[in-house]
């Protein structure tokens, strides 16, 4: 598994469903036929994730969101990523060699 560099694009990968319900969802991945759950903050981290175009713009809008330590926003945000990522549930796009996020 590759290291996550905080420049890198996180998208739904595209054989993954998501069904948000009450502020939690699941995902489906069709090719494994596995579901994963999310409560509601790994469910808003997913979302900006999806939305932003930088883990880095995403760990931001989180830093507004919630009252968290930036420690550990970023180890909770990297940890989740990997762990979706372990599932074949995102896709990473790495940042652009020049260090732009967009």
């Amino acid at each position: 598994m590759s290291s996550i560099d905080l420049g890198d694009r996180i998208t739904l990968a595209p054989d993954v469903l998501i069904q948000e319900l009450a502020g939690e969802s699941v995902l489906l991945n069709l090719n494994s036929e596995e579901y994963f759950g999310l409560d509601d903050i790994g469910t808003r981290m997913i979302t900006l994730l999806n939305q932003s175009d930088s883990v880095a713009i995403a760990q931001a809008q989180l830093l507004q969101e919630y009252e968290v330590e930036p420690e550990q926003l970023s180890q909770d945000l990297l940890d989740l990523i990997r762990n979706l990522q372990t599932h074949g549930l995102i896709t990473i796009t790495p940042a652009p060699p020049d260090g732009s996020t967009a």
